[in-house]
């Protein structure tokens, strides 16, 4: 098996200032790391256990088939910080039936972003007889 010790998830934004304003600025993502220099200089976020990388220019739109799962403690109280934020509420806050709270945003580039809260009871956080 490959030991992986590391990951991250690497977008190629059409404007990446307007996307490093977005992460690190109105999603509030802190920065682990930075390189090179000038606008498309990259920048590595911090995302929970994992990273988020911006670097280089994309010329096309982004791939439909990649989408980014943040977890949140509470998606409500993120919707409220993020509507404060001047981020735009793609799709409010639900219960879903499988009974997850999703919100959805999207990037400056339509890339879509889902906030989940799973509950305590959830069992994505616990599994009876396990």
């Amino acid at each position: 098996m490959v030991h992986v010790l590391s990951s991250r998830t690497l977008l190629r934004p059409s404007d990446p200032e307007r996307s490093r304003t977005f992460y690190g600025e109105q999603l509030g993502l802190s920065v682990y790391r930075e390189f090179g220099t000038g606008p498309e200089r990259g920048t590595v976020y911090f995302l929970g256990g994992g990273f988020l990388e911006l670097s280089g220019r994309s010329d096309g739109p982004p791939s439909p088939a990649v989408r980014l799962w943040l977890q949140v403690a509470d998606v409500t109280a993120a919707g409220e910080e993020l509507r404060a934020r001047g981020v735009e509420i793609v799709r409010p806050a639900v219960k879903e039936p499988w009974g997850l709270g999703e919100m959805w945003i999207a990037d400056p580039d339509g890339k879509p972003i889902v906030l989940v809260e799973i509950p305590s009871d959830h069992p994505l956080r616990h599994r009876p007889g396990i």
